[in-house]
């Protein structure tokens, strides 16, 4: 079964912001069995939100639209798919009441602008929005259904996992899709593939292998569908097998998880604390690390140390050492993750210090120089990373590079992985 997702909105298409919508939906869409072909961003644009629609009815058999369903004049999705499907409009009243009992319920007036809000193409079937004012339009249209949802993400999201994936699950005999995921890391993508590669070509026409690099891991996403859920589980545990132990040094989990998730587990599972020390990535490595529930068993916490002054008074860094080597340095660095673990009482800590750009640098220390240690109780390691001259990506490749170095330094102690 296809899907296509198509959002609405100018602000989309001019980068103000980011279409997190269509990646929330594939992912539950393929939870259900359902897959999705094609994702288009289209423009406040009758026309071209019509050329969109028609263009995916021929595709796919579910079309779900998200966006330019708000009360002001540039939100014109309804009356387009009114003119699409040749319907008049209504006014609905259990959305009419919605729209007041939520303008009620905040003590706000409401306007005109507002109570059109319960106007609806009279064909389709209304899905309330319980967390908004603008409704959810079902479509049944030859053989298709077409869903057009309000673009705020959280009300989208209730009305996906409340109202629209159940449906759909009615509507359709779906089949079951399953993925087995692969987290490596510290082995760049072409040269996992030349390990594996007799392992890939032995693979089923109905199992697919897919390499999803990023900065310092690559996950390998087997992927298969069927209606026999437990069959499809065992013939992928077989080939997957296979690449776990071929790959058994490079493989961090087995799961579809991030690098620092896994990095959490293992040192949750063995009791293990965690701190940071951060200069160039500003507290980015603890906001990686913190994200994931759970994450307070193991990271204690940590500093974001700019200048000398927090560095030494913070950090204990010597004042020598600065004036000596500066403050991106092998020197620095290591008394930094020192003074981590010292102030934070953990078990183990990882230090950054660098240039992150775009100006800073110097000959000796050009911008994307970056020194980066992971300290134990017992010892500090340190090394010296050349990146490019873009701050953003130095600070995203400093932070992966950190965590895969924590990584290699649990693997290097006894039995920690």
């Amino acid at each position: 079964m296809l899907a296509e997702i198509i959002t609405i909105g100018d602000e989309i298409l001019i980068g103000q912001i980011v279409d997190t919508n269509s990646a929330w939906m594939a992912k539950k869409l393929n939870e259900i069995g359902v897959k999705v072909k094609q994702i288009t961003s289209v423009s406040d644009d009758a026309d071209h939100i019509i050329e969109a629609l028609t263009q995916a009815e021929k595709r796919a058999r579910i079309i779900l639209i998200t966006g330019g369903l708000g009360p002001t004049k540039d939100d014109i999705t309804k009356f387009t798919l009114a003119r699409y499907f040749n319907m008049g409009m209504r006014r609905d009243a259990a959305v009419l009441e919605q729209v007041e009992s939520f303008f009620k319920r905040y003590n706000r007036p409401m306007i005109e602008s507002n109570i059109k809000q319960a106007d609806v193409p009279d064909g389709c079937t209304v899905i309330q929005n319980k967390n908004g004012t603008a409704p959810c339009m079902w479509f049944d249209h030859d053989e298709n259904i077409i869903v057009s949802m309000p673009g705020v993400p959280f009300e989208m999201m209730y009305l996906m996992e409340d109202e629209i994936l159940p449906r759909l699950k009615k509507s359709f005999e779906l089949p079951f899709i399953y993925h087995k995921t692969i987290l490596t890391a510290n082995l760049g993508e072409s040269f996992l593939a030349e390990k594996i590669a007799d392992i890939e070509d032995s693979l089923p026409s109905s199992i697919k292998l897919a390499y999803l690099p990023k900065l310092g891991q690559v996950r390998l996403r087997l992927s298969t569908s069927g209606t026999d859920e437990a069959k499809l589980k065992e013939e992928v545990a077989v080939y997957a097998q296979q690449i776990i132990t071929r790959l058994k040094e490079y493989v961090v989990a087995e799961d579809d998880i991030a690098l620092e998730k896994a990095i959490l587990d293992v040192m949750d599972k063995k009791g293990l604390t965690l701190s940071t020390a951060e200069s160039c990535t500003g507290g980015y490595i603890a906001h990686l690390i913190t994200k994931h529930a759970g994450s307070s068993s193991v990271f204690a916490g940590g500093a974001v140390a700019y200048s000398y002054e927090l560095k030494e008074s913070i950090l204990g860094v010597q004042e020598k050492t600065l004036a000596t080597y500066g403050a991106v340095s092998e020197q620095t660095v290591k008394e930094m993750a020192s003074g981590a673990i010292s102030h934070f009482n953990t078990d183990y800590s990882v230090a950054v210090s660098g240039i992150a750009g775009p100006d800073g640098g110097t000959a000796e220390k050009p911008v994307g120089t970056v020194w980066i240690a992971v300290a134990s109780k017992e010892k500090v390691t340190a090394k010296l990373f050349h990146f490019g001259n873009k701050r953003l990506q130095n600070i995203e490749r400093s932070a992966s590079a950190a965590l895969s170095m924590i990584l290699n330094q649990l693997k290097e102690d006894s039995d920690l992985l």
